[in-house]
């Protein structure tokens, strides 16, 4: 049987002070930990848990089997591992902090605007525009629905869909990712002006896809989607949703650095709705600190998902509003670092009222006594 570790951080401080110096700064980012869940998995089933503080983790770490202290003592670090910007084009986009990734549908069948940015490339330009200007740090263009039971799109449509809003992107200086499976739609992105590869299959559709990332050196977002074909919904079935997801994107993390990428190129994706049910959505979403233990960004993209509707009686794709701006909270508070969102604007101001909440804690003493 195979043993596997994990480190999920469970108790959070508005700053290091609160706990007189005793909390880790999450992936270098705004939200400290202080206190954490070690866990041993033994051939799928749950065979050891201990609780542990900053200042007696490494007392737990030290008692661990051996066969996982090597990767217990790599979660540990990956943990407090800071990330470095990522210079996309023009724009740097610092990654201490959480970022706006704004949605861009070129398709005809979107589940959330209906066609309206591919039948009308000037309403498409003037959303992207509109979506930088209110603070995106990213615009995402996608040509294919992924939506559950969508058809599949052939490489030439996708590319005719993609590459005009990738070069009236790239005339605003914008920082642009292609959410594409084909090799052949990211590569020509990719020369149109796009400067990141954001996969749904984690680069296990197209054969040619970790090659083409590795040659060119640009970062790459992978996403867990259960399905290895066509549907990537398909066979969504998990002994444990947040361990078996964790321990996937583990796998194509290392996959991709066995194919040639840097690992400091690779933001990872939990793939929220991709083969997953509502309940197994909220373990995911609740345990996304975990996820740092794996010392990779993370992109969080639950705006508008149908779990949304679930929760807020079945609310239709454009009136989820409220809920996906709690989702990107949620993901802010779990030190996530890009926001794929929809509706820029509200997330933004939702992101800076956040921010504005953390510097204040961060600078405010007035509970500790003078030195």
């Amino acid at each position: 049987m195979t043993d596997r570790i994990y480190i999920r951080p469970i108790t959070f401080a508005p700053g290091p002070q609160q706990e007189d110096g005793k909390a880790i700064r999450l992936a270098g980012g705004m939200v400290y930990a202080n206190r954490f869940a070690v866990i041993l998995r033994s051939g799928g089933s749950i065979a050891g848990r201990w609780l542990a503080e900053v200042d007696s983790i490494e007392n737990v770490l030290a008692a661990l089997p051996e066969s996982i202290a090597e990767e217990a003592q790599a979660q540990w670090a990956n943990l407090k591992l800071p990330h470095p910007p990522m210079e996309l084009g023009e724009r740097v986009v610092r990654l201490d902090q959480p970022q706006v990734m704004g949605i861009l549908n070129v398709t005809p069948d979107s589940f959330s605007d209906g066609g309206e940015f591919l039948d009308k490339p000037e309403a498409g330009r003037a959303h992207a525009s509109a979506m930088l200007e209110a603070g995106a740090a990213i615009i995402d263009i996608g040509g294919e629905s992924t939506r559950p039971g969508a058809p599949a799109t052939w490489e030439g449509d996708e590319k005719d869909r993609v590459l005009p809003a990738v070069e009236y992107c790239a005339s605003m200086g914008a920082a642009i990712s292609v959410d594409t499976r084909r090799a052949g739609v990211m590569e020509a992105a990719l020369e149109a002006g796009a400067h990141i590869a954001n996969d749904v299959s984690a680069m296990r559709h197209d054969p040619r896809s970790l090659e083409l990332a590795a040659k060119t050196g640009c970062p790459v977002v992978l996403m867990h989607a259960p399905g290895n074909g066509e549907d990537l919904h398909a066979d969504g079935n998990y002994s444990n949703v947040v361990f078996d997801v964790f321990d996937w994107l583990r796998e194509r993390r290392d996959a991709a650095v066995a194919a040639g990428i840097s690992r400091a190129k690779i933001l990872l994706d939990p793939g929220i709705g991709f083969g997953k049910s509502l309940a197994e959505n909220l373990a995911l979403i609740n345990a996304l600190p975990l996820f740092h233990a794996l010392g990779q960004p993370l992109l969080l993209g639950a705006s508008r998902k149908r779990m949304v509707g679930a929760l807020s009686n079945e609310a239709e794709a454009d009136k989820r509003l409220g809920g996906s701006v709690a989702l990107a909270i949620a993901g802010m508070n779990a030190g996530v670092q890009i926001l794929r969102v929809h509706d820029v604007f509200e997330t933004v101001q939702a992101r800076n009222v956040w921010r504005g909440l953390r510097d204040a804690a961060l600078t405010d003493f007035s509970d500790l006594p003078p030195v």
